[in-house]
């Protein structure tokens, strides 16, 4: 799609519509001008991104590797929530754009109610199906769920820009999500501001001075909000934070749901709740409320992910970056540290192996270890401490204490748990493996240079370490610049030694016995043959040719 700038606004793209295979989805733009639809395996190929790594940045000192170890934060693995997340948004979106058509008399219609109805009165529009629409995200803290989220959306252009279709012209900006954050205190009028200056940010309008300038009441600036969705196309809006309505004062938080009801119901546009356990409560005071919030297959209720296929997935997916000295292997007694001080929480995984790492690079140790592990989580996760002992514990008394992970009062399963079983987790390790791989090709450049240089430096001919450089890493590409030069000696001495032992009378020789072998070449063979031949065991070793004669002595001839 060709980017264009939108005066005063952000960057935006010139809409290319796509002929929809979904009979429901045709002849409306605002669906064909949105990407296609993805395959499980394409959007995990969309959704993943692992940074770039080169096994030469753990020849750096310290200080400079301390910083990459930061570049940790950045991977990002589909899990499960992930992927069903991707699904649930991209029919949540082209739902919402079924009954708001451009082309249709029902956007007309829209406009036309809001300038004559009051819309305290959530009036309940046949032309929506509402109950359909939307869905609410709730997942203890530091799950994942921002992060998911806002990858997901950035599959999607924010805005779209519409000039004509179909040869008919059609001059209109779509804004394809709009993402904002529930408000500290609950206030409708302070999530109203924030949607309004965020599609001035978007569009280059002045809505919020406008607002501001006029201090409307409630019900006003949600009138005016319902025509700037409607004239903005408005596909998604995505509220996260919803646990902040728990702490509005009385009845705030039944006025901000009655405020989201409105605009299912009046305008068609999906809501997305996002927020942690503590928005449960609110959620489910009222039944009306419960039932809008479970469209689309129902909520998404994910709890902290089990020591199962899906952790090794997530472990997986980050231990190949290291910046130590030497290499840490993976092993089962580390995985499972790792999860007994994280209890399965991602966020805290990666701050436990990225601080794990800082350690061992700023004490010297450059390795990492269960006891660094435990050493760390112990020292720099004080404040969560009391949270993890009470998940390690299963101490119901002290979860409750604590409403972000505390998930007991949700009458659902795991929600992982129940998709996992439509999310080959085979696919996603081959994807892991298939980027790991790319980066350990990109990398060994650097190592191979690195260990032929020092080969060279200790004499050996380039040609054949080279060759044998090559053997070695096509069979491991984990070896490091060190273990390869150890591998390429080894391998010339044991040729050495199968050289001399062909040159020699020293074919193998069977005891009488038939099950030992003895190197007829091996010195102590020598000098045991000597002696019954009486000779000393200096002849015998001279005449072997292990002994050279002055004359024959390089140094004597001036050669080095």
């Amino acid at each position: 799609m060709k980017e264009v700038m939108i005066p005063n606004g952000s960057i935006a793209v010139e809409a290319e519509y796509t002929e929809q295979i979904i009979p429901d989805y045709k002849g409306n733009p605002f669906i064909e001008s949105l990407p296609n639809l993805l395959s499980a395996q394409e959007a995990i190929e969309r959704l993943a991104f692992y940074p770039e790594f080169n096994k030469s940045e753990r020849l750096l000192d310290s200080h400079y590797r301390i910083h990459m170890v930061d570049r940790l934060f950045q991977v990002f693995q589909p899990l499960p929530m992930s992927i069903e997340l991707e699904r649930k948004i991209s029919r949540a979106i082209r739902q919402g754009y079924l009954s708001r058509n451009p082309f249709s008399s029902k956007l007309a219609q829209g406009f036309n109610r809001d300038y004559h109805e009051n819309t305290s009165n959530l009036i309940n529009n046949k032309d929506f199906y509402s109950t359909s629409l939307g869905f609410s995200l709730i997942g203890i803290s530091g799950l994942g769920k921002t992060s998911s989220l806002n990858r997901v959306l950035t599959l999607y252009p924010q805005i779209i820009v519409h000039s004509e279709y179909q040869e008919i012209p059609f001059s209109m900006y779509q804004v394809v999500y709009l993402k904002l954050e529930c408000p500290h205190d609950g206030s409708i009028k302070g999530l109203l501001y924030e949607f309004f200056a965020e599609i001035d940010r978007l569009l280059g309008t002045n809505y919020h001075e406008k607002v501001m300038r006029t201090r409307p009441t409630v019900d006003v600036m949600m009138t005016v909000m319902n025509q700037v969705v409607r004239n903005c196309a408005l596909g998604i809006l995505v509220i996260d934070e919803i646990q902040h309505l728990s702490m509005a004062k009385s009845g705030g938080s039944e006025k901000m749901l009655n405020f989201f009801v409105n605009l299912v119901n009046n305008v068609g546009v999906p809501v997305i709740l996002v927020g942690t356990p503590k928005a449960i409560k609110v959620l489910q005071g009222d039944f009306r409320q419960a039932r809008r919030g479970s469209g689309l297959g129902g909520d998404m209720v994910c709890d902290r992910i089990q020591r199962d296929g899906v952790w090794d997935l997530l472990v997986d997916s980050i231990w190949h970056y290291q910046w130590m000295r030497k290499e840490t292997l993976l092993t089962p007694e580390i995985s499972n540290v790792l999860y007994e001080e994280t209890q399965g929480i991602p966020d805290l995984l990666k701050k436990v192996y990225a601080i794990a790492q800082a350690h061992a690079i700023s004490t010297g140790k450059e390795e990492i270890t269960p006891q660094i592990i435990k050493k760390v989580a112990k020292e720099n996760l004080k404040l969560i401490q009391p949270m993890i002992t009470a998940l390690k514990t299963n101490n119901l008394r002290e979860i409750i204490k604590y409403e972000d992970i505390y998930m007991a009062d949700i009458d659902y399963t795991d929600y992982l748990t129940r998709t996992r079983e439509s999310i080959n987790l085979d696919l996603r390790a081959k994807e892991i493996k298939k980027e790991q791989k790319k980066l350990r090709q990109e990398g060994s450049i650097g190592v191979k240079k690195e260990a032929l240089i020092k080969l060279v430096e200790l004499g050996v001919d380039i040609k054949k370490a080279q060759k044998i450089i090559d053997a070695m890493f096509s069979k491991n590409q984990d070896l490091g610049a060190d273990d390869m030069v150890k591998g390429v000696l080894e391998q010339l001495k044991d040729e050495e030694v199968e050289g001399i032992g062909k040159k020699g009378t020293g074919k193998m020789e069977e005891r009488e016995s038939g099950r030992n072998a003895v190197n007829s070449s091996d010195i102590r063979t020598i000098v045991e043959q000597g002696k019954k031949d009486n000779k000393s065991a200096y002849e015998a070793i001279k005449e072997s040719g292990y002994i050279v004669s002055f004359e024959d002595d390089i140094f004597s001839k001036g050669v080095i």
